[in-house]
């Protein structure tokens, strides 16, 4: 069994959680968190680590020649390099809305990249 020691950071408590693995690198258990929602976050973050990806496409005719746009849901850890060089090749043409759905379904990972203002 090995442990990893992390920060809880679904709420401002910021517990501190210690979870516990077999030899394979499986999730056994987790203690230190005051709510279910640490327990849940340690053991997808060991197991399954995702996050928000935040980034820029091209657009023209635009006032700026770059739009801000973000997933619409968490993408695995490991995708978000790939994400951020599909999205180098995207250019989009303005006017665009906040929420507007640039690439759907990006790499086939069932998460949505969306415009996150108006342009």
């Amino acid at each position: 069994m090995k442990t990893k020691v992390m920060n809880c950071i679904m709420c401002p408590m910021g517990c501190e959680l210690t979870v516990t693995l077999d030899d394979k690198g499986k999730f056994v258990s987790v203690t230190g968190n005051s709510c279910p929602r640490g327990a849940k976050y340690a053991e997808t973050e060991v197991t399954d680590p995702r996050r928000m990806l935040t980034t820029t496409v091209r657009i023209k005719g635009g006032l700026l020649p770059l739009l801000p746009v973000v997933s619409a849901d968490v993408l695995p850890k490991g995708k978000i390099a790939e994400c951020v060089a599909f999205l180098r090749n995207i250019t989009v043409q303005a006017p665009v809305k906040a929420g507007e759905v640039i690439v759907p379904d990006i790499l086939g990972l069932g998460v949505d990249i969306v415009a996150s203002r108006n342009m």
